[in-house]
């Protein structure tokens, strides 16, 4: 039985959309009045991120938001680590600071889990009839391109293995050794999910509403080759 859902938040300089996410937060209402837990990690931004987060926690006593600060950036995987150790909730889902993914989508994400038949889940930006933002070929061929690898090494058939929401049972991914700091988080988690004994994972798909880098998307070609060197490393050596 699922009673508290904790949603993680790695925020790096987004200030411009924090609220408006919250805002989305603050609306979804979770089947079987499942209990919603914030936790927020502001990766040391250097715009307004810190102000419009307590402003925003200070103005909306309703929504549980437990607020955590790095003192230097250390990337995206470390504000997750720091989020998953922080959790409570039965199941922990990843959200990002920005509008490309709606968390009005957490139901279907947890409905598998509902119903007994999965500990973890992966919302697919490449299946179902969902809205998808057009936007970058390229970006497109290597998210495919690293998941088939991704997946040749670890035995699973995931579309999306990129994706940011990845729903985890809590107790099972906070007891799972996690080193990636950056964007190497998604193959290195996915690779040690795959080992945990008797594990089951499903996939379903969910909108995109992807983001241009003037309007502030972060991932580069540099972390195309962080995540080919981390699916390597943890999934076909097993490190």
């Amino acid at each position: 039985m699922i009673t508290k859902l904790s949603i993680v938040i790695p925020a790096y300089n987004e200030a411009a959309t924090i609220h408006l996410i919250l805002n989305k937060l603050k609306q979804v209402e979770l089947v079987n009045r499942i209990e919603k837990e914030v936790i927020i990690v502001n990766d040391c931004s250097t715009d307004g991120t810190e102000n419009a987060i307590l402003t925003y926690k200070s103005n909306n006593p309703d929504l549980p938001i437990s607020y955590f600060k790095h003192e230097i950036n250390q990337g995206k995987g470390a504000a997750l680590h720091t989020g998953i150790d922080k959790a409570t909730g039965e199941y922990l889902i990843v959200q990002d600071a920005d509008l490309e993914y709606d968390p009005n989508e957490y139901n279907d994400l947890l409905k598998p889990v509902i119903s007994g038949f999965a500990d973890v889940v992966y919302g697919s930006r490449f299946m179902g009839s969902n809205p998808h933002r057009i936007l970058f070929f390229w970006h497109t061929i290597g998210n495919k391109l690293l998941t088939n690898y991704s997946n040749m090494c670890t035995n699973l058939n995931l579309t999306d293995m990129e994706t940011c929401y990845k729903l985890f049972k809590t107790h099972v991914i906070q007891n799972i050794q996690l080193k990636e700091k950056r964007f190497g988080f998604e193959p290195e988690v996915t690779a040690k999910i795959a080992r945990v004994p008797k594990i089951r994972i499903y996939e379903v798909g969910i909108s995109y509403y992807g983001r241009t880098y003037e309007e502030g998307k972060k991932i580069g070609w540099k972390d195309g080759f962080r995540a080919l060197y981390s699916i390597t490393k943890y999934g076909l050596l097993k490190l």
